[in-house]
Order: C-alpha cells, then sequence, then structure tokens
C-alpha cells in the first residue's frame, strides 16, 4: 500500500482508538518504496545526492514521529501499533522496549539471534540493523512503529543513513537459508506483540474497525 494511504488510515484509527470506540488495534502492511524522514531528520542523511533519490521515483515523506530518515518498501514488515498507553503504565520508553523484544522474539521463532542496543532504538544483529522503530503519542495513545527487513531491495536502502547512522540495514533473508516468507513473518511478529501487550487477537480489516 502507498504510504501516505496508510497514514491515512493510522490517524482514522488513531482519532477512534483515543475515544474509546476501538481496542488496541496494531496494522500491518508492506509498502510501496518511500523514504519517510522524522520530527529529528538532519540534512545530511542521504549517501547519495538527492536527485539519485528523485531519479529512483521513490517519494520522501516529512511524518511526526520521532527519529530520523528510514525507508519502506516491498520485502519489509511494517507494523503499527496504536495503543492507549493509559492501559499500559503511561511510559513511552517502556512501550518502545516492549515492541523490540516482540520483534527479536518474532526472529528467534526463525532462529535469528538479534538484540536492543542502548540509546539506538531498534533492533540488531551482528550484521546490522535488521529493524527500525519509530513513534508518535498523542494523549498516551500511539501511532506509527516498528519496520522489520524481511527481504529488502538493498540498493534502496544503501541511499540514506538508516535512522541518521552510518550502518548497514540487514534483512532476515541475507542470514536464513531458506528465505522466509513475508506472511509467515506477520503472524510470529503479531504473536509476539500480542503476548508483550497481553492482547487477544482478533483479525479486521480497516473498514471494519467501527463496526
Amino acid at each position: 500500500m502507498e504510504y501516505r494511504q496508510t497514514l491515512e488510515v493510522q490517524r482514522s484509527v488513531h482519532a477512534l482508538r483515543r475515544t474509546g470506540k476501538v481496542p488496541d488495534v496494531v496494522l500491518t502492511v508492506e509498502h510501496d518504496p518511500v523514504f519517510t524522514r522524522g520530527r529529528t531528520a538532519r540534512p545530511l542523511e542521504y549517501r547519495v545526492p538527492l536527485d539519485v533519490v528523485l531519479r529512483a521515483g521513490i517519494p520522501v515523506v516529512d511524518v511526526e514521529r520521532g527519529g530520523d530518515i528510514t525507508y519502506h518498501g516491498p520485502g519489509q514488515l511494517v507494523a503499527y501499533p496504536i495503543v492507549d498507553l493509559r492501559q499500559h503504565g503511561r511510559d513511552v520508553k517502556r512501550y518502545v522496549g516492549t515492541i523490540e523484544e516482540a520483534v527479536i522474539g518474532a526472529l528467534a521463532a526463525f532462529g535469528i539471534e538479534a538484540a536492543r542496543r542502548p540509546g539506538f532504538p531498534g533492533v540488531w544483529v551482528q550484521e546490522g540493523k535488521i529493524a527500525s522503530v519509530g513513534v508518535y503519542v498523542k494523549d498516551w495513545v500511539t501511532r506509527h512503529g516498528l519496520a522489520l527487513n524481511v527481504g529488502v531491495d538493498p540498493a534502496h536502502f544503501g541511499m540514506i543513513h538508516p535512522c541518521g547512522l552510518a550502518v548497514r540495514a540487514v534483512s532476515m533473508n541475507e542470514l536464513l537459508e531458506r528465505p522466509a516468507a513475508l506472511r509467515d513473518v506477520e503472524v510470529r511478529l503479531v504473536e509476539s506483540l500480542a503476548h508483550g501487550f497481553g492482547w487477544r487477537l482478533e483479525l479486521r480489516e480497516p473498514d471494519e474497525l467501527e463496526e
């Protein structure tokens, strides 16, 4: 799905959660190629001239989440938890940690050992950064979230410093003997998030959430 379209869905569900019309929701999606820049994005986040980015036809979208620049695109599982933190301790730092631990748990199901790094949001393997985390909170309700690289085009990530850092973005399928299917990773990740937040899962399409 195109990024801006999903952003509107996020904002609509966020408004429903803030007014208590829906429970916690996690949206999962695979985006068309896009670079998004958070509130703290710096001018030197590109590894290539901006005209190279523009010639590649990849849009750049400024968003309200924290963090620097990142990439979303095919082969990447993006999850947007829309969570009322008033029911989860009113602690943003703990919330981010729960997301990171959910990713680590999902990766472990595929035999990939990953970890958190203090002071650097996201999830890491020895080879580099495998998942990014960037959140926005309003009235104690979250939006934006995480992006887990399953089998992403390295040339696209190679255009930027992911999250403003001089690190390499790594995909799961670089580390596995047999490539993982995005759907299988989605199931594991959502189950891991449900465990972390104490959710009972129900599958819904976005347009069903007000019913």
